[in-house]
């Protein structure tokens, strides 16, 4: 009977040895047992903003004997095969900011505006404590990053191709998954302080331009045409959240590009105009076309016209660029002594010309129905500031074309006006020639300068032309 219990003890024993040894095999040898307690902290659900930056965070612990350093560690996964290193104290206590907080998590991978579950631990030498959890949602911090152009990139613009793509500027940023993200591309001329905006996307990465569209912008800078000069581009980047705007601006990328001159002027002679054929530099009849925003060699002229002919010119006083008459009705040609074009009646008319196409058409329209005693300029910029208008001088020709010579103008905004009172005005957003409109329109944006003012009250097609 002894021996009986004996041969049971040993496989009791045997079978005890051999669970253990199980145990050891089976066990979970990537995650280290805790030696000593990490308390949870106070945030447990929380979003930050920049507000709270300067907020203190604050961790605590049980104090390990012999220790005499401590790592506070972050992770975006419980097993922490990537833990991102918050900071370290000598006590067992570790006091630093949300701000400092902030920048472990977006570090550690956490997007920002993204709820997310972080895990915390602490190590001191070969110990580690228990792993505790808490969800928070991290704000950007970090500022976007361009990555084309390049910086140094030379860019080329020409009048041939405006309609291509000039460039595409492109940016590094973080993922956002829960809110939109503005963002705001603007250029300015090397060392300024005044940008132009180029283009504004949402939830992208990138902007293409075309030619005319960045041509246009950098001649608002001042630039001259023909001439290489550097820019400088940034991109902006707007959220906003339950804790506000917050809105973060890369560091600018240098470019050198070269604008060609877009605003090029056309003019009407002959005896079917005003001016008759008096190519005269300073003939203040020799009214412009209107040249298009949306592609510049493209102009339009809507007004009387007497039976007759007429030409386009490019310069007061010259006949060396000069446009007429082609081999048939609607062409146009530059060659030698091109033809008039002719207006069989005396009437009004739509004048659209296309000098890279060589084309153009005359249509019939109605005649105005409105007419004004008095029509000038007020504003800002103006002589007479918003005071009182600057009166322009009315076309003895065509009533509803109005000019004003040699005027000197300030920075500032302009509108035309009519018989001196706010009954009917007219404004655009469009600096230098546009379309202006009488329904609750914008003010005209002036640089200061000496010009020549052109204005068609019915159309409502104006042109500055700086002298």
């Amino acid at each position: 009977m002894k021996n009986i219990f004996k041969f049971l003890l040993v496989a009791v024993v045997a079978v005890l040895a051999l669970a253990s040894c199980e145990d050891e095999a089976n066990r979970d040898w990537t995650t280290q047992e805790a030696s000593f307690s990490l308390y949870d902290t106070s945030l447990g659900e929380v979003a930050l903003y920049p507000t709270m930056a300067e907020n203190p965070f604050i961790m605590k612990w049980d104090a390990v004997s012999g220790t005499s350093e401590y790592t506070v560690q972050l992770s975006a996964t419980e097993d922490f095969a990537a833990p991102v290193v918050l900071g370290t104290s000598n006590t067992n206590t570790y006091t630093s900011t949300i701000g400092a907080l902030n920048t472990a998590l977006l570090q550690a991978g956490f997007s920002p505006y993204a709820v997310n579950t972080v895990y915390a631990r602490v190590t001191a030498g070969s110990q580690v404590s228990n792993v505790i959890s808490f969800k928070v949602t991290p704000y950007p911090a970090d500022v976007p990053v361009i990555t084309s152009p390049a910086a140094g990139s030379a860019i080329s613009l020409s009048i041939d191709n405006e309609a291509d793509n000039a460039a595409t500027i492109t940016w590094k940023d973080y993922t956002y998954t829960s809110v939109d993200v503005t963002y705001t591309v603007k250029i300015v001329a090397h060392g300024g302080a005044t940008y132009q905006t180029l283009g504004t996307v949402t939830n992208a990465t990138s902007l293409p331009v075309t030619v005319q569209e960045l041509n246009n912008i950098v001649l608002k800078t001042g630039t001259t045409p023909g001439v290489e000069s550097a820019f400088d581009l940034i991109v902006s980047a707007s959220t906003t959240s339950t804790g506000g705007t917050i809105e973060k601006t890369s560091e600018p990328v240098t470019v050198n590009i070269t604008p060609y001159e877009s605003t090029v002027f056309l003019y009407l002679i002959g005896d079917a105009t005003a001016a008759g054929w008096e190519n005269n530099a300073d003939n203040p009849k020799m009214f412009p076309l209107l040249n298009s925003h949306t592609q510049s060699t493209l102009y339009t002229y809507t007004g009387y016209f007497a039976a007759g002919g007429f030409k386009l010119v490019k310069n007061k006083g010259s006949w060396s660029d000069q446009y007429g008459k082609g081999s048939d009705d609607g062409s146009l040609s530059t060659d030698g002594e091109p033809g008039n074009i002719s207006v069989p009646a005396a009437g009004y008319y739509q004048l659209t010309v296309d000098v890279s196409k060589l084309t153009y058409t005359l249509q019939s329209v109605s005649a105005p129905t409105s007419s004004y005693a008095a029509i000038g300029i007020i504003g800002s910029a103006t002589p007479n500031g918003w005071d009182g208008s600057t009166a322009m001088t009315q076309s003895e020709f065509n009533p509803h074309i109005w000019y004003l010579e040699h005027v000197t103008l300030s920075d500032g905004e302009a509108k035309f006006r009519a018989n001196n009172a706010w009954d009917v005005s007219w404004g655009s957003s469009d600096e230098v020639f546009g379309t202006a409109s009488t329904d609750n329109a914008p003010n005209i944006p002036v640089q200061a300068g000496v010009y020549d003012i052109y204005f068609n009250d019915y159309s409502g097609a104006y042109t500055f032309i700086a002298k």
